[in-house]
């Protein structure tokens, strides 16, 4: 809530030397992220315990993305999302498109789901296989859960309620990190997922993201001020307007930014996967021309000795040497042309 709203005294003007220097201790923000880094930890000491070995730069990108969330509700953009624009606008920016995604580059699930008892084990395969885990994870539903949830926030009476109400605020907070968290996690698909997508669907759905942060950004840019009165009683720093198309561009420009990480994380998914097809194919053409070489040399072995060339019985015709393709079924498939 606004200092000078709740009648305490106003926050002073937000300098570059406050945005360092100005913190506060909010217990809900603190323990939100020693239970994230807790229990990531514990996961990660029954893995080792386990033998297995597990990725370093995983445990980095956990490690950041619990930082960011701290940074959001203990920092400045926590100590003045209640009285400017744009600072609210960076704080659910970090919420939605960063802090999920270096989560979702942890791999949290994967130690969660190895710390699962053995009896449980069951039922959580078929839940995680089930129609709801199918829906929930369906691609459109899942741009809708990273394209919705500002748009809701911003053009409707909610946007006043989140500045009125510690609570309201904390509780959007949390939906807003994990619908970031479901699309990076379902996009990434480091953890395993109920739905096995495709990449180039990833890349598709980025630029729907895109065309979101786009009519938000303008919708704010040219639309009313959002929450005028609340906003009024600042006093100092930036006009409305001006504190508003400043938000409005971190929204929309600053979106289309932080994407690029993902899509870059995306693109080099995409390329591991492509090459691990591949090798699997190759391998599989490998087999498959040793058991031909081993049945050619059994059915000579086989061949009654001493029978002239000209007696002997006509063998199969050859065959025509296949090219490389046409042993992939995709491929195969593409070119109309079968295994």
């Amino acid at each position: 809530m606004l200092p000078a709203a709740a009648g305490l005294p106003p926050l002073p003007p937000l300098t570059p030397l406050r945005l360092l220097t100005a913190w506060r201790f909010e217990p809900a923000v603190v323990a939100a992220c020693l239970a994230l880094g807790g229990s990531y930890a514990a996961g990660l000491r029954r893995w080792h315990r386990s033998g297995a070995r597990w990725p370093r730069g995983r445990v980095t990108a956990f490690a950041l993305g619990v930082l960011l969330l701290a940074l959001v509700g203990l920092s400045f953009l926590g100590v003045y999302d209640d009285t400017l624009f744009w600072v609210r606008a960076l704080q659910n920016l970090v919420l939605l498109m960063v802090a999920p995604l270096f989560l979702a580059v942890g791999a949290p699930l994967t130690l969660a789901a190895a710390a699962v008892p053995d009896r449980w084990r069951p039922r959580m395969r078929r839940w995680f296989h089930g129609r709801t885990a199918q829906v929930l994870t369906f691609p459109f539903t899942v741009t809708i859960l990273l394209v919705v949830p500002l748009l809701v926030l911003y053009l409707g009476p909610l946007y006043e309620q989140t500045l009125r109400s510690g609570v309201v605020s904390g509780l959007v907070s949390a939906v807003i990190g994990t619908c970031g968290f479901v699309y990076f996690w379902t996009r990434f698909r480091i953890d395993p997922t109920p739905r096995a997508g495709s990449y180039l669907v990833t890349l598709w759905i980025t630029g729907v993201e895109m065309v979101g942060d786009a009519v938000l950004g303008v919708v704010l840019w040219l639309g009313p001020i959002v929450a005028e009165a609340w906003y009024a009683a600042r006093g100092w720093g930036p006009g409305l307007r001006t504190d508003q198309l400043i938000g409005a561009g971190i929204l929309w420009i600053g979106g289309d930014v932080v994407g690029l990480p993902f899509v870059g994380v995306v693109l080099h998914r995409f390329t591991r996967e492509e090459e691990h097809k591949a090798r699997e194919i190759d391998a599989r053409l490998d087999r498959e021309e040793a058991e031909a070489a081993r049945d050619a040399a059994a059915m000579s072995a086989e061949k009654p000795a001493g029978r002239s060339a000209a007696g002997s019985e006509p063998g199969p015709p050859p065959q025509r040497s296949r090219l490389w393709w046409e042993d992939d079924p995709q491929l195969a498939e593409r070119f109309r042309r079968r295994p």
